[in-house]
């Protein structure tokens, strides 16, 4: 069987699908994996036939859904049950408290759902985000190079946090919500290529939050050229201390409600998204 999958970003976030990719290659089948470039849609890809599943988020089908855009995919399992972004500051600082980042330069991750949740997380725990500087400085990998040359005071990155020392991770200071998930077409779920991907990833994700760290990042090493094996793995120890990996592989409707509160609270949709509109 051929698999094509491909992540929204390329993270150890998303170890259990990095993972899956392993398992099922071991298993004989063809896999081929790719990450979502600039100016691509997920919906388009999948809609189109390009693409058999997609690491993404609910939140992907609100704004489109909004739109009036058909077909979209259906979310069929969850990947983390906790945001996977940490703050990085220039040096350690073991009594970091939120309110710290006002009047300071926060270099800030402007995708739509760390976006969200980064100024949810400043609210929940009282700071204001209209006392911070908030700064685009583009990819992640340009947010770290401009880290690095001297420019922000804080960092919000995924692990592996290449730049600065980290302070707290907005997963931790924040309820679990459903925030990145799998999916594919609706009509992929009738195929016998999903029953076998399903086993295999529910298998690949228990693997991931239970296995030694230094066991998870040799078996994706290939896939981050140019990361040392002890930074990889202290990035898989961080997200299985975080929690990200735990519960079962359904998408919880309490997690997926806590995501669209997230995305109220910062007026990022225009109304609540039904589960069974986005979930199957």
């Amino acid at each position: 069987m051929t698999f094509r999958i491909m992540a929204s970003r390329h993270s150890a976030f998303y170890s259990p699908l990095l993972a899956s990719l392993k398992f099922l290659r071991d298993e004989g089948h063809a896999a081929t994996y790719s990450v979502l470039g600039a100016g691509q849609r997920s919906y388009s890809l999948i809609r189109d036939g390009q693409i058999d599943i997609m690491q993404s988020a609910v939140s992907s089908n609100w704004n489109p859904r909004e739109r009036g855009v058909e077909p979209l995919p259906v979310h069929f399992a969850q990947i983390n049950r906790r945001d996977g972004f940490f703050l990085a500051a220039r040096e350690s600082d073991t009594a970091f408290e939120w309110k710290k980042l006002e009047g300071r330069t926060l270099l800030a991750d402007h995708g739509q759902q760390p976006l969200v949740m980064l100024k949810y997380a400043v609210k929940q725990n009282g700071a204001d985000w209209k006392k911070i500087k908030i700064v685009d400085a583009g990819t992640p990998e340009q947010m770290a190079s401009a880290f690095g040359s001297g420019n922000g005071d804080y960092v919000h990155l995924q692990a592996p946090v290449v730049a600065g020392e980290i302070v707290t991770s907005v997963g931790a200071d924040t309820p679990p919500v459903a925030f990145s998930s799998l999916c594919c077409a609706r009509e992929y779920r009738k195929t016998a290529e999903y029953g076998v991907f399903l086993k295999v990833y529910q298998r690949a994700r228990e693997w991931a939050r239970t296995a030694a760290a230094e066991e998870v990042a040799a078996a994706e090493a290939d896939l981050f050229p140019g990361i040392a094996p002890d930074v990889l793995a202290d990035a898989v120890r961080r997200y299985q201390a975080l929690g990200a990996w735990d519960g079962g592989i359904e998408i919880p409707r309490d997690l997926y409600e806590q995501a669209l509160t997230v995305f109220q609270s910062a007026g990022a949709i225009a109304w609540r998204h039904r589960y069974d509109e986005v979930v199957g």
